[in-house]
């Protein structure tokens, strides 16, 4: 396992329960360091009993040097704010990251600043080339830069759902620059393993409820890689949903083709083309709409398409796990790629159904 030791920080949120669940049956990886805050000094069984590894395993605090002496890799599960503090003595110990926060999925750490506002009071960051260096982990689209990286920043869950089926047709400037909007629907995972109100059983059952109407996080997330691949800016409408299902995503993105000729053959021959091959990603006949469950417990995004020829509307769907492809799948992708190691390895690529 030479070169292949990963250290899991915030082991027992669900970003790092999922990660380790993936390390825990991998043939290449081997879980070398579990660091977590609130649950340092504890035994690992005793926490989370429901999913044993190997030996008498103790959650210890995130040092950098305990972490750079027992492993080769590091994932980082940590609220935003937080990865930023470990990144650098990490980087500087020669330890490979990826990072399951929003800390480095900015190129420019001012624009962060401005979006994660709360977090830069707090966390007073200066790593602004860090954030320059910093890869966008998603690995259909910087597959290379990946491999080579020794900082990926792993996008967020409705990023991921909403660009795989957008980029494509930016990219080739078949659909209008403006005018897009996205529709996004959410199960209560997303919001993390820390009590709050909204995600009660109580509060979320029976209910569907939008929030993040207005300057929702993800916009200008999503707006940023858009503007990249379209070489001009981007600027959209996004809103999120929250549904009452533990885990899954679906994002309905909404755009105006350039050619209102174009059929729902032709734009799912552009899918296909772009994604071919790329084993995380399906492409759904016509007319054969997405469900996440899927895609649940899976590592795979499933795409559709539609065309409205009244509107001359292109109709994008995406189905993914918000944990897995949305999380934590998709950083062992790139720890995968980061390894030399097929993309694919140690990932679930079907359901367990119903």
């Amino acid at each position: 396992m030479l070169n292949r030791r990963v250290a899991v920080v915030g082991a027992s949120g669900y970003g790092g329960l999922q990660t380790l669940r993936l390390l825990k049956e991998h043939p290449s990886f081997q879980v070398s360091f579990l660091a977590g805050e609130r649950s340092a000094g504890r035994p690992w069984k005793e926490i989370c009993p429901f999913l044993p590894l190997d030996g008498d395993r103790i959650v210890e605090a995130a040092d950098p040097d305990r972490i750079a002496s027992t492993s080769d890799f590091a994932v980082l599960s940590l609220p935003n704010g937080l990865a930023s503090k470990l990144v650098p003595p990490l980087l500087e110990r020669g330890v490979r990251v990826v990072d399951l926060s929003a800390d480095y999925r900015y190129k420019s750490l001012d624009q962060w600043s401005s979006v994660y506002v709360q977090e830069a009071r707090s966390a007073a960051r200066t790593d602004h080339d860090l954030c320059e260096e910093a890869i966008y982990g998603l690995p259909e689209w910087h597959h290379q830069a990946i491999a080579n990286a020794r900082l990926v920043a792993a996008p967020g869950c409705f990023p991921t759902a909403s660009l795989l089926p957008l980029l494509p047709f930016l990219k080739q400037g078949l659909i209008e620059s403006d005018g897009l909007i996205i529709d996004a629907k959410t199960g209560t995972s997303g919001g993390g393993r820390a009590a709050k109100e909204h995600l009660l059983l109580a509060e979320a059952s029976e209910s569907i409820a939008p929030y993040g109407v207005i300057g929702h996080r993800h916009t200008s997330e999503i707006e940023q890689l858009a503007s990249n691949v379209a070489g001009c800016p981007i600027q959209l409408q996004f809103t999120p949903h929250l549904v009452p299902m533990v885990r899954g995503l679906l994002s309905t993105v909404y755009a105006r083709l350039r050619d209102p000729g174009l059929t729902a053959e032709d734009c799912n021959t552009v899918l296909q083309t772009v994604y071919q091959q790329h084993p995380c990603v399906e492409v759904l006949p016509v007319g054969t709409y997405p469900a996440t469950k899927w895609a649940k417990h899976t590592n795979r995004a499933m795409l559709s398409v539609q065309v409205d020829t009244r509107t001359g509307r292109l109709v994008l769907m995406s189905a993914v796990d918000n944990l897995l492809k949305g999380q934590a799948g998709q950083g062992l992708q790139c720890l995968n790629l980061m390894a030399g190691l097929e993309s694919t390895e140690g990932l679930p690529l079907t359901p367990f159904y119903p």
